[in-house]
């Protein structure tokens, strides 16, 4: 099954790492915002990133004019639209947009009227049932998960999620591209969580009832996992990193559909910060202060 042409929907943070990696893999692709305003957005943030892998590779002994000959070519691959027709011939369509599950089962809808009938779905989704969005697309043998990883351009990781309906063919497609575009994939049946979120948003959550209970400080935590564990942030700073609106919003989820398993706990410490607006990382304070990407 040959993938050539390739949709995103949604240029913001995961999805403008995705649009990218794709193009420098060598497929052609075309981004769906439903703005102009957040097209443009997240195009300059790939101009800004390809500007920056440039650089590098200058700095690593390429010629200057084929490190920029290399990234004009990366661009030119890259087209952003803003009407859902733009898809309709696309060979792979990728969602990643905001993690609503109304909204996501309603552009599966449309998209599933739309696109030619060999067209592979996929949503990047980190916590939604992938074999929902597959029933509302009316097209469930041809749906996969393609769970990247922030930042898209740096992780390696893509969980490639099948349900019980996906054709062997589409399963072998979706992990095919994921390698194309240098990402290591695993292959996870349509569970809560997959298999990274699923352990750690538990871990995540045992640290802040740690917290809660009083029995060590935020910062020994994260020390503690951090030096004794060899993890690159503790796990009430990656909570922080990760969103707490995020956190919670997959928690909830999760406890609404499994609600007799003691792993999907919600700790009220994180309900508080969020009604607070402290977000973390993308408010400027949640656990922690933050000026951009670095706690404070």
């Amino acid at each position: 099954m040959q993938i050539q042409k390739v949709g995103v929907v949604g240029c913001g943070l995961m999805g403008h790492g995705i649009v990218q990696v794709a193009a420098q893999a060598g497929y052609t692709v075309v981004v769906l915002e439903g703005a102009q305003n957040f097209l443009d957005t997240g195009l300059a943030r790939i101009d800004k990133s390809l500007a920056k892998l440039a650089e590098k590779a200058i700095e690593k002994g390429k010629a200057p004019e084929q490190a920029k000959a290399d990234a004009a070519a990366t661009r030119a691959r890259i087209s952003g639209a803003l009407e859902r027709k733009a898809l309709s011939d696309c060979d792979l369509v990728i969602e990643a947009i905001v993690e609503d599950l109304g909204a996501k089962k309603e552009l599966f809808g449309a998209l599933g009227q739309l696109c030619k009938p060999g067209t592979i779905f996929a949503s990047n989704t980190s916590s939604f049932p992938i074999g929902e969005m597959a029933a509302a697309s009316g097209r469930p043998a041809r749906f996969v998960g393609l769970h990247f990883f922030n930042p898209v351009q740096l992780m390696k990781l893509v969980e490639v999620v099948r349900t019980d309906k996906t054709e062997e063919s589409v399963f072998a497609a979706a992990r095919a591209f994921g390698e194309s575009v240098g990402k290591v994939p695993v292959a996870c049946k349509d569970t809560p969580g997959f298999v990274v979120n699923r352990l750690l948003v538990p871990y995540m959550t045992q640290a802040l009832q740690m917290l809660e209970r009083g029995d060590a400080s935020k910062e020994d935590i994260d020390a503690a996992m951090q030096y004794g564990c060899g993890h690159p942030m503790g796990p009430i700073t990656l909570t922080d990193y990760v969103g707490l609106d995020t956190t919670l919003a997959i928690l909830e989820g999760w406890v609404a559909r499994f609600p007799e398993e003691p792993a999907f706990a919600i700790p009220e410490i994180l309900r508080q910060k969020v009604q607070e607006k402290k977000l973390g990382r993308k408010s400027g304070e949640g656990f922690y202060k933050w000026q951009g990407d670095k706690k404070v």
